[in-house]
């Protein structure tokens, strides 16, 4: 006697940068199955973990013999597409009647010229929140879809069912939770995929509340905003924020929270609310990416410089909220000198972070139709990053490159608070200080070593020493007694050459684990790896 077929089965995967990260997309997705969501499952990787190990398990969770097809749905963005595409071709090497979907923003545009596309059994382009489901029940029930390209439709917010509950014990406990009040941007930034948003939709604040309330009585104590524009509408933001004033001293752990501002647009209620929070409490990631007018008038960005640098100083000087800022390198008509003066700029407001990305073509992005004009060559490659202007040459951004990683590695960790002065005020101009010591570096490290990657904090140290007192000359005590002070400030506990005999005893090491905060308050796992994040 035969058994009887079992039922099938829905995947829902994504392939994540790191285990912190938990996918909002993917939980949508799972919240609104409606009459599937009892046979489907949400399963998240590790762009790090190979790919066999991906499809062993994922095929393991489907049987062989179904009453219909198993579907996987994958989530696809700019920094998991090669390894997503490379789980496919396995599954469908392996397993060729498991139905793949696919969404998310990498395939969402130019599908045509794609080949996870080609492997696919159907994308979703757009929004997928309730199209996927769609998809779904045509695929069991009939009747099949004849495209294998589908516009996804966007309902009205009210239509779709909120993600949150879907966040597991195990979420809360030890993984950054995403939220997001609204959706969209009115804004038009050529380089960003919101500049094809007509604009931003806001979920109803009260269920939204509500939500936030149960992931906050369930111990939820970090949540990253995924808005692009926080501060739009200060009603909202001053609602959410006193949602999180009310719960500030609840038991269970502090509070960390994420926000992305508009840097021009901060009025006096809002700068009162923010007051208010305590140190460690707020971070507010604000994109500043070029104080060049003529640049941003290019790329369709608005922003009133006066305002912005006026509204990052009260920041600083006024309230306790962490400030990462965000420039960009490369974009059209900007070269290393104003790029420098831009800096600069920002440097001299003392930021406790400058994030310096590098300029991405995303795809659908506008920012492509200045290519010609603007001689920008981008490699066709993800994360499609620029590799030269008509005023950037390919070696500029190379060296620019470096540049990035070092100063995430001297300025961005903290790590050399008192050190990095005696570097940065060797020169009028704070980015070409810097620049000259990227430069020496690299030449250094790799003739020493071979490679430019593994840079402990202890060689690092030892450059900076060999660097400010050989190369530059400085007082020697005074050099090594603002690296000595950082070293031990940063609990470091091996023993550069230039400290040694001047470190003093240390107890035995206790391990520590960083907290989530601090881990996202370094931001060194990149921004260009978070969900929701594309430039």
């Amino acid at each position: 006697m035969t058994a009887p077929s079992a039922p099938s089965r829905i995947i829902l995967c994504t392939l994540n940068a790191k285990y912190i990260h938990a996918s909002l997309g993917l939980r949508y997705l799972l919240a609104n199955m409606g009459e599937l969501k009892e046979r489907t499952v949400l399963r998240e990787f590790t762009i790090a973990r190979p790919a066999q190990e991906i499809v062993a398990a994922l095929l393991h969770e489907l049987p062989e013999e179904a009453d219909g097809p198993s579907i996987i749905g994958f989530g696809v963005y700019i920094w998991n597409v090669q390894q997503t595409l490379a789980v496919i071709q396995r599954i469908k090497a392996e397993r060729p009647s498991v139905k793949i979907i696919l969404g998310g923003p990498e395939v969402s545009y130019e599908t045509d010229e794609q080949e996870i596309v080609r492997l696919a059994d159907h994308v979703i382009t757009g929004w997928g929140d309730i199209s996927f489901a769609k998809l779904c029940r045509a695929l069991l029930a009939g009747p099949r879809p004849l495209s294998k390209v589908i516009a996804g439709e966007q309902p009205s917010l009210d239509a779709i069912e909120l993600p949150y509950r879907e966040y597991s014990a195990d979420d809360l406990a030890h993984r950054l939770l995403y939220v997001e009040a609204s959706r969209g941007c009115p804004f038009k930034c050529e380089f960003c995929l919101s500049a094809l948003d007509k604009t931003a939709w806001a979920f109803d604040l009260e269920r939204f509340l509500g939500e936030l309330a149960g992931l906050h009585e369930r111990g939820a104590r970090h949540f990253k905003f995924v808005d692009r524009t926080f501060n739009l509408k200060v009603d909202t933001s001053l609602r959410i924020l006193q949602f999180f004033l009310d719960r500030l001293h609840a038991p269970g752990g502090a509070l960390f929270l994420h926000f992305e501002l508009v840097p021009d647009h901060l009025p006096d209620a809002l700068k009162a609310m923010i007051a208010r929070f305590p140190p460690g409490v707020l971070q507010f990631e604000v994109g500043i990416q070029s104080f060049n007018v003529d640049v941003q008038q290019r790329i369709s960005r608005r922003q009133d410089n006066a305002r912005s640098e006026e509204n990052l100083r009260w920041l600083l000087q006024e309230s306790q909220a962490h400030l990462h800022t965000d420039l960009i390198f490369g974009l059209p008509g900007e070269t290393l000198e104003s790029f420098a003066a831009g800096f600069d700029r920002l440097h001299a407001l003392q930021p406790h972070e400058i994030q310096l990305g590098i300029l991405k073509r995303l795809r659908g992005t506008p920012i492509i139709r200045h290519s010609a004009d603007y001689a920008l060559v981008f490699d066709p490659n993800p994360p499609y990053q620029i590799l030269s202007t008509g005023c950037i040459s390919a070696t500029e951004v190379e060296a620019f490159s470096r540049f990035a990683r070092y100063w995430d590695l001297l300025a961005n960790t903290g790590r050399f608070q008192l050190s990095l002065p005696h570097l940065l005020q060797t020169r009028a101009s704070p980015f070409q200080a810097f620049w000259n010591f990227s430069q020496w570096l690299w030449q250094e490290h790799r003739e020493t070593r071979g490679k430019t990657s593994g840079l402990s904090p202890e060689i690092l140290t030892d450059a900076l020493f060999t660097y400010l007192v050989d190369q530059q000359g400085q007082p020697m005590e005074a050099v090594r007694q603002a690296l000595l002070s950082d070293y031990v400030a940063s609990g470091a506990r091996s023993n550069p050459q230039s400290l040694a005999g001047f470190l003093p005893p240390r107890p035995a090491p206790v391990r520590r684990t960083r907290s989530l905060a601090q881990r996202q308050e370094q931001h060194l796992a990149g921004e260009g790896s978070l969900p929701g994040s594309d430039q």
